[in-house]
Parts: C-alpha cells; structure tokens; sequence
C-alpha cells in the first residue's frame, strides 16, 4: 500500500478561477489528492475571479468541470461532494478600486498556517496582483506566491515582472511553476543518473555521441489561439519545458537533494549554454509552421485556417535547435532540441545516443545502442543494446531492446504533474519550481534567437501536419552523422 504524505492545514487562493487552468487541471488536481487522503477537510480553497457568481453557482460549474476532466475519481459521489464543500468563490477585480477584499481577509483570519496564492492570470498582472495583496496586508510570515509561466515574453520583461513580484514577496516565498518538473518521468532523471553509479560513469562525451529532447504534440492551437499567436513554440516550449529537461540531463551531480543544490547545478547548465550568435542562429535553429494535412487519416487544417483571423501569421509552431555545453563534460556532445504542434506522434521523450565502439571485432556491427527516456503519453524506459543473434551462424550480433514501464513495474498510476506541485508549494518545497536566476539566464540564452527572428535571418517553412516537421529538420542531424529517433526505427 502506498505510504501517503499527508499535509496539514492551508489555504489556497486562486486568483483566475474561472480560466481553463483551474477548471483542466488545478481543481482536477486537488479533487485527486483530497481523494488521496493527502489532505483533509481543515484545509480551504479559495477562488477568485471577476465573474459574477456566487459559492454555490460556482461549485456547480467545477462539479461538471471535474466529471470531465477527472472522470475516474469524481465517480466517487461522497468524496467528491465533500471536495466541494472546501470550495469558496469571491468575486474579485485585483485591478479595480473597491472590491471585496474584506471577504478575502475574513477568510483568511488564521495566521499560522501556509497560504498559498496561485497566480492562473495573464503575467501582466502579477506585479499589481501581489502590490493589491500587500496593501490589503494579506501577506504574512507563511505567506508563498505561484507564478505561472510564462514569465514574461524576453529578458527584459521578466525581470520586471521578478522585481516586481519581489517587492512584495521574498526570493524564497516566489514559486515559479514548471508543470514538467512534476512529471514523474523527469524527476525520475535524477535517480536513474545518481543512483546507479555505472550510468554516471558514461554519462559525458567519452561515451554519448548526442542526446536528443523531443515535445512532440499531434493537436493543433485548439481554443489556445489567441495566447499561442502572441508566443510562438520557442517562447511556449524552449524557454521553459525544454531547457528545464536540457538541465536534468546535463546537470552535474548535486551536494544534495535540497532546492537550492539542485537549482545551483541546472543553473551552471545554462550558463554553459553556447551563445547563439546571429550566425549559430542561422546554422542551428530551423522554424516551421504547419499547413493542411492528415492525422489518424482525418484531413487537418493549416495553422492559419485554425487561427480564424483571416490573416496569414508569422508566428512559429515548430522549432529545432542545435547547441552545445561548454563544459568539460559536454564539450563534444550536441544537444538538439525540437518540439511542435500538428507532428505524427504525441511523445516527449530523450534520446541518449552512445558513441560506436572505437574498435569492433564483430563484422557486423548494427547501430550504437542507446537509451530512450519516455515522459509522455507514458514513462518508459529502453536501453537499445547488441546481443549475439541466435538465428545466425558465428559471432553475428544485432540490436535488441530492453524495456521497462513505470506504471507496470510498480503497479501504480502516476500523479499529474501538478498534483505533485500544488502540495509541494503548501508544503514549503521549491525544489520542483524554478528560481529567479534561473528564468533570466534561460531568457538570455533564448532572446538571440527571437532577435535574429525580428531581422527575418531564419526562414518560417511549412510542415505538412502529420510530419515530424520541415524536411531540413533532418539535415540538422546529418552535419553530426545522426538520425532523429524515429528515423532510426525505419
């Protein structure tokens, strides 16, 4: 039986209740881990919005809400309507004068217990949201702030939303939420690097040849549309989801598990990250943009069909980096980075390509193994090895795989990745969430490209939806003699 970490008291005020984060997958993640037992009826959750609406209007929204999107556990009649029962709803414009910030306050009365407030808004707003927290003197001693990302659009903008912010809450009370350091497939990086001390001695360019970090979606931009045209896969995907896996992989290994050791080793990580120059812009990043095609043999419209605007857009919903560590570990090995929408697979996944033997005795020597780290849709693990092939006469050997599923090896299914990081901002862990260095040196690795972008230097191809992306996304690889993965299995 699972060892249940149960939490005490807390409050959590989400501000953007009504938007579809809370609805797809906050709320859906509290019904989950109250379901758990990881918390009890002590605790509330507050939400807040500028929809007219009162607790029991609200409640029955997010009932229908919840049988949707957390259909097998809102099957469960009592837990369900007792998750309900800790719901409050205020009606509440952060921005405007007046307001009924006294409601807020009455319910947040007791002072010695974490309280948590989850920004689901635009990032504009979080400055204004924590200055009109500070001036209703809600803030206290147990105080955290959530910020969703993104944060900010470049360099500049995220350091004022940091310093913003940071007026008002300190370093250590800011949450930055990555949603993909909760997955479980991430997380279990570390231990597959650190706890198996035969991997951590290949694991450098003695022995990879180049580690790829795939973000594969089959959907397109869906109701999205609006935010997904302002940022683009570089700002949604790379900045973030992206680099953040980047640093798992690459990071050396930390003094200990605590958040600042972790966060100290993904940061040097980034620092490392080789400049893009407007040239490297030029030879090692490809952008696309899909058109019509065909997905599960259903004819899929272009990305501007899904817009609706009427108007051809400029923006990017496909992006492949090549890059490089400076670090005496990395040196030789590329990185290469890709993500899209409209693509042939849904799958995130990272590919550890090792090196070939420097000297074989067999005369028939298949490709070099590798190790494949599925996230998503499920977190798997295959090592490729060469075996010596049965069938045949003599030393003849070919590539086998070895493979291991997470949910079937321990018999249990894995949380959300954000069932693991609400409770863990209730409970005071910022290992999972990304500090200020972080955010900006990641920014400052990423704003080169969308300068070099603005000066028209790279070129916006079309991808035919249903396609691992543009045809010169495969001559990224061939400088380096190496195939994307899914190219290796044909």
């Amino acid at each position: 039986m699972a060892l249940v970490n149960h939490t005490g008291p807390f409050d959590f005020v989400i501000f953007g209740a009504t938007g579809d984060l809370s609805r797809r997958k906050l709320l859906p993640a509290f019904l989950r881990r109250f379901h758990a037992q990881e918390f009890s009826d002590d605790a509330q959750i507050i939400c807040v919005a500028r929809t007219a609406l009162n607790t029991e209007q609200f409640r029955e929204q997010t009932e229908a809400a919840l049988r949707e999107f957390a259909p097998e556990t809102a099957q469960d009649e009592q837990t369900l309507h007792h998750f309900l029962g800790l719901l409050t709803y205020i009606t509440l414009d952060a921005l405007q004068p007046g307001g009924d910030w006294q409601a807020l306050k009455t319910l947040l009365a007791t002072n010695d217990r974490p309280r948590v407030f989850y920004l689901a808004t635009a990032p504009a707003l979080y400055s204004p949201l924590c200055e009109a927290l500070a001036r209703h003197d809600l803030i206290n001693q147990h105080s955290r702030v959530v910020l969703e990302k993104p944060i900010g659009v470049n360099l500049e903008t995220a350091q004022a939303i940091n310093h913003g912010v940071g007026q008002f809450f300190p370093e250590a009370s800011i949450y930055r939420i990555d949603h993909y350091l909760g997955k479980e497939g991430v997380q279990n990086i570390l231990a597959l690097r650190f706890a198996n001390p035969m991997l951590e001695k290949l694991w450098s360019s003695e022995a990879i040849a180049h580690v790829q970090i795939t973000a594969a979606e089959t959907v397109g931009v869906g109701s999205r549309g609006s935010y997904y045209d302002e940022s683009g896969a570089l700002r949604d995907m790379v900045q973030n989801h992206l680099l953040q896996m980047l640093c798992m992989v690459a990071m050396d290994a930390p003094a200990s598990l605590g958040s600042d050791d972790l966060r100290n080793e993904k940061l040097k990580v980034l620092n490392a990250l080789r400049p893009m120059t407007p040239d490297m812009v030029r030879r090692n990043v490809i952008r696309g943009q899909y058109v019509a095609g065909e997905l599960k043999r259903k004819d899929v419209p272009g990305y501007n069909d899904d817009l609706g605007t009427g108007r051809a857009s400029n923006t990017e919903t496909f992006v492949a980096i090549r890059t490089k560590i400076r670090t005496a570990r990395w040196g030789h090995t590329p990185f290469y980075l890709r993500t899209g929408k409209r693509l042939a697979t849904k799958t995130t996944e990272i590919v550890i390509q090792f090196r070939p033997q420097v000297w074989p005795i067999f005369t028939n020597m298949p490709s070099p193994g590798r190790l494949v780290i599925r996230i998503a849709p499920r977190e798997e693990l295959s090592l490729v090895t060469a075996v010596r092939d049965p069938g045949a006469g003599g030393f003849r050997v070919r590539n086998a795989k070895l493979s291991m599923s997470y949910e079937n090896a321990f018999s249990v299914t894995y949380q959300d990745s954000y069932e693991r990081l609400l409770l863990d901002a209730v409970r005071g862990d910022p290992a999972l969430f990304i500090r200020r260095d972080e955010v900006e040196a990641s920014w400052r690795w990423i704003e080169p490209i969308l300068n070099s972008w603005r000066h028209a230097m790279t070129p916006l191809e079309p991808y035919r939806a249903g396609s691992w992306g543009p045809a010169s996304t495969r001559a990224l690889l061939a400088r380096d003699g190496a195939l994307w993965h899914e190219d290796m299995l044909t």
